[in-house]
């Protein structure tokens, strides 16, 4: 076979392999961009549960999803932290009064310090439009909240 004897070029091929890596690449954007939007979704939403729960004077369940328990009354002795500090915390008569708005302003994992995992999430929100945030601690396993220990600006 000499050299005017090639076959005729088909661009065909090429042009799958480009669409191929185009496909490609936009997908593992888009997954990548999906990852880091929705990644602390669970937390924040178990957060805004018990916001909500708490704005609806619903305080026996904003108590279960404080504690990750929903059936908390079959052993309420079980909890250091009991219902009637909660309530004395978190109802009308606590920091920030009755509890009326909110709006999470971000969530974020804590700083690693060395080969130490987080067990949680950082989640900052802002009650009742307080330019005082409030910052809650959601455990990864169970979503049982706590006041963080830690302090964490928003990084969006």
């Amino acid at each position: 076979m000499g050299l005017m004897d090639a076959p005729e070029y088909d661009p065909e091929p090429a042009q799958r392999r480009k669409r191929l890596i185009i496909i490609v690449a936009v997908s593992l954007i888009a997954i990548v961009a999906l990852y880091f939007s929705f990644r602390y979704w669970p937390e924040k939403r178990t957060v805004n549960n018990f916001f909500e729960a708490i704005e609806q004077k619903d305080f026996e369940k904003a108590y279960g999803i404080y504690n990750a328990d929903p059936s908390w009354k079959q052993h309420p002795q079980q909890f250091t932290y009991t219902y009637n500090q909660f309530y004395l915390d978190w109802g009308p008569a606590g920091e920030y009064g009755i509890i009326g708005s909110h709006h999470i302003d971000c969530a974020t994992e804590p700083r690693k310090s060395g080969f130490q995992s987080a067990t949680g999430i950082i989640v900052v929100v802002t009650v009742n439009k307080n330019p005082v945030t409030r910052i809650m601690w959601v455990e990864k396993k169970n979503k049982e909240l706590h006041i963080s220990p830690m302090y964490a600006e928003c990084r969006q």
